[in-house]
């Protein structure tokens, strides 16, 4: 039996040999070139892929030079506009506040002239007032004072002397 089994086994390698031999042959024949082809065409497309890469790395680094100066001519316009911006704003600042310094003093000056021409309209008004009454309250007394003729000569007489004297 081992010795059956011997002989099997030498005869299924032999077999086996052989077909390995005949794929192998028929791998070369019909299998080999279109794998190789197919291996050598990924191959160039890796190498393609490989080349559009770095041509597209070294494009985004000049692109990326080219956005930094560009952002760098960005923020030098901002920065400018802002300057001028803040100069402008400082301008209107200070021509609001002399206008404002000028309207103030123009109120005030028109404010103490309203001020003075009420104060002598009052001043006016209270001689006025005082003369009015002045001139009632001496017409009473040189009515009370001359209601009598005695009264009246003293009174004369007074007014004699002072002329008089002065």
């Amino acid at each position: 039996m081992e010795k059956l089994i011997s002989e099997f086994s030498i005869g299924l390698f032999f077999w086996q040999t052989v077909i390995f031999v005949i794929l192998i042959f028929l791998l070369k024949k019909y299998a080999w070139k279109p794998i190789l082809d197919a291996v050598n065409d990924r191959e160039e497309g890796i190498k393609n892929a490989l080349l559009s890469a770095e041509k597209a790395k070294e494009e985004m680094v000049s692109l990326q030079s080219d956005n930094e100066a560009t952002l760098k001519k960005a923020r030098a316009e901002r920065d400018l506009l802002l300057k001028e911006a803040r100069e402008m704003k400082q301008q209107l600042i200070e021509d609001a506040k002399d206008e404002a310094k000028s309207e103030a003093k123009k109120i005030i000056t028109q404010a103490q002239e309203t001020i003075q021409s009420e104060k002598n309209a009052a001043i006016s008004d209270l001689k006025n007032q005082v003369a009015s009454l002045s001139v009632e309250i001496a017409e009473k007394v040189l009515k009370e004072k001359l209601s009598n003729d005695k009264a009246q000569m003293d009174l004369v007489k007074n007014l004699v002397k002072d002329v008089t004297l002065k």
